[in-house]
């Protein structure tokens, strides 16, 4: 009688651990919290464009990620915007000053990372440009520096790659 018991234990054991295994590697990596720049632990490049964000703050739930950053302007005013990204892989939508941005999020094999890739068309002296970009995001330091991985090309066809730390508040 003892052994049945111990064998429906082993068993019943062995189903929870299965069964929890696989919940904690669908789970998707939770970027939510406050960030702060970290320059030293950068590689934001040259150009005038490679400018980070000083602050993030980044709220996740299972359907949306939503940004609000903040950067200097080129005025040396604050400049704060806030983007919404749809994490079930469909399209979503930034409008900014003059331009839109089309983005879909893609995760990693075990759900750490994701990309946002991203095409953005603007329009300017009555010209429509469209710029495509790449993000990536992953935790370091288990968990208390967000790497965010940057590629996009200009119109000339040049790649430009950054990566921006940022520290968690």
């Amino acid at each position: 009688m003892k052994s049945k018991h111990l064998s429906l234990l082993r068993n019943l054991a062995g189903i929870l651990l299965f069964t929890f295994t696989g919940f904690a590697l669908s789970a998707q990596t939770s970027f939510a919290g406050s960030w702060s720049f970290n320059e030293s632990k950068s590689n934001m490049g040259e150009g005038r464009f490679n400018r980070a964000y000083t602050s993030m703050v980044v709220t996740q739930d299972a359907k949306v990620l939503t940004v609000e950053s903040t950067r200097p302007g080129r005025d040396g005013v604050e400049t704060k915007t806030t983007a919404k990204y749809n994490l079930d892989g469909s399209v979503s939508e930034n409008q900014g000053r003059n331009s839109t941005r089309k983005s879909t999020v893609s995760w990693s094999a075990d759900k750490t990372a994701m990309t946002i890739t991203s095409t953005q068309t603007m329009e300017m002296n009555g010209e429509s440009r469209e710029m495509k970009s790449a993000e990536t995001w992953k935790l370091a330091e288990g968990g208390k520096v967000l790497q965010i991985e940057s590629s996009r090309r200009n119109r000339e066809g040049e790649e430009t790659k950054t990566t921006a730390a940022y520290d968690k508040k």
